[in-house]
C-alpha cells in the first residue's frame, strides 16, 4: 500500500491533537506529516506516534509534495490557503464553514454520503452539531424518511480553542472567590450559566450555528424539503455535545424498531436503559468515537409520526477530527490518487 504525505493546518486549537490520534488509530498510511500553526507557535517540537515533527509556518512551498492536508485553521486560513494547496494537486479536507454551502464542494458525513465526493480536491466537513445528528438519523430517514426536525443543542466549551475550557475553569474558581468574572470567548459568564447564544445573530433571528443545521442537514441528505429548526444553547461543561431531537417521519414509526435500527447503526450506540438510569450524558460520551443515543420515545403532542431522542457525542472526535480523518481515509481506499 502506498503511503502519503499529511498536512495538518493549524496547530494552535483543540481538534488537530484528536486528528493525529485519529491518523494513528486508523492506521492511515503515512510518508510525511507536516504540521502548521501560527507564527507563534511555530518552530515548537510535538511529539506524534511516528516521530517528533517540528511545527512549521505555511508559505508557498509547505504543499509541495503533500497529497492531503487536513485543514482547521478558520475559515480565513481555509480560504487563503486552500486554493495555493488544489493548485499543488492537494487534496483539502476543510473543518471550516467556509466551502460547506458551496454547491460544487461536497459535504461529506461518511457513513451517509461518501459517495458525493469523487474526485474533489476540496472536501468539506460539516459542523459538528449537524454531523452527529446526521449520524444517528440517517438510518431512521432511511427507513422512515423525515419531514421535520425541531432540536435543541448542550454544547460543551470545547468547541475549538483550549482558551475556552480555561474560561470555564477559571471562572469556576472565581465564583467560590466572590471574583469578577472574565468574559472573553463567551458573550456573558458561562460558569453556572447556560448562554442560548452562539455564533452570529442572522435576519431571521435564528444564530448562524442554527442555521448551519439547517443547511447542512439538507445538503447531506440532499433533501431541501426537510423543515428544521434549532435552538443552540452553550453549556457550563468541559467535553461533548448534546442534542435534543423532536422529527416528524414520512410513516407510521415503531419504537421498538427505531431503537433496534439505532443499536444496529454503525458509530451509533444505544444507551437507553431508564429503569437503570442509563441514557446519553456528555461526561460518558467523553473520548467515544461513537454517538450516544437514548431516551427514545413517542412524542405526546405532534401525533404517531413524531418522536423524541437525545444525544450525546465528543464533538472534537465524531464532530470534527474523526470524520475529518475518516473522509481521508475514504479517499485513500477509494479513490486512488
Amino acid at each position: 500500500m502506498k503511503n502519503y504525505n499529511i498536512a495538518i493546518i493549524g496547530c494552535t486549537g483543540a481538534v488537530w491533537v484528536e486528528m493525529i490520534k485519529c491518523l494513528e488509530n486508523l492506521k492511515i498510511p503515512i510518508s510525511q506529516l507536516k504540521l502548521w500553526a501560527s507564527p507563534r507557535s511555530t518552530g515548537k517540537i510535538v511529539e506524534t506516534f511516528m516521530w517528533n515533527i517540528e511545527i512549521k509556518e505555511v508559505n508557498e512551498d509547505f504543499f509541495e509534495n503533500i497529497d492531503y492536508a487536513l485543514f482547521s485553521a478558520g475559515w480565513e486560513k481555509s480560504k487563503k490557503y486552500i486554493p495555493i494547496a488544489v493548485d499543488k494537486w492537494v487534496v483539502c479536507i476543510d473543518n471550516s464553514s467556509y466551502f460547506r454551502y458551496d454547491e460544487n464542494i461536497p459535504l461529506v458525513v461518511p457513513q451517509i454520503n461518501w459517495d458525493t465526493i469523487w474526485n474533489s480536491k476540496i472536501i468539506a466537513n460539516p459542523n459538528c452539531t449537524t454531523a452527529i445528528a446526521a449520524v444517528v438519523l440517517n438510518p431512521i430517514y432511511k427507513k422512515y424518511g423525515i419531514k421535520k426536525i425541531i432540536m435543541s443543542t448542550y454544547q460543551a466549551t470545547s468547541w475549538g480553542w483550549a482558551k475556552a475550557m480555561a474560561e470555564l475553569e477559571g471562572n469556576t474558581q472565581k465564583y467560590f472567590s466572590w471574583e469578577k468574572a472574565t468574559i472573553e470567548q463567551f458573550v456573558d459568564n458561562i460558569a453556572f450559566n447556560v448562554i442560548p447564544h452562539i455564533d452570529k445573530f442572522q435576519e431571521n433571528w435564528y444564530t448562524k450555528e442554527e442555521m448551519k443545521v439547517v443547511w447542512e442537514t439538507q445538503k447531506i441528505f440532499w433533501d431541501n424539503n426537510i423543515d428544521i429548526s434549532c435552538t443552540c444553547v452553550r453549556i457550563p461543561t468541559f467535553r461533548a455535545h448534546s442534542e435534543s431531537i423532536v422529527l416528524e417521519t414520512e410513516k407510521n414509526v415503531d419504537i421498538e424498531d427505531i431503537k433496534n435500527i439505532l443499536e444496529n447503526a454503525p458509530w451509533v450506540d444505544l444507551v437507553d436503559d431508564i429503569e437503570n438510569n442509563k441514557y446519553p450524558m456528555p461526561l460518558y460520551a467523553s473520548g467515544k468515537n461513537n454517538v450516544e443515543v437514548g431516551r427514545i420515545r413517542k412524542n405526546l403532542v405532534f401525533g404517531d409520526k413524531w418522536i423524541e431522542l437525545f444525544i450525546s457525542w465528543d464533538q472534537l472526535l465524531r464532530g470534527a477530527a474523526l470524520n475529518a480523518v475518516e473522509i481521508l481515509e475514504v479517499c485513500i481506499n477509494n479513490l486512488k490518487k
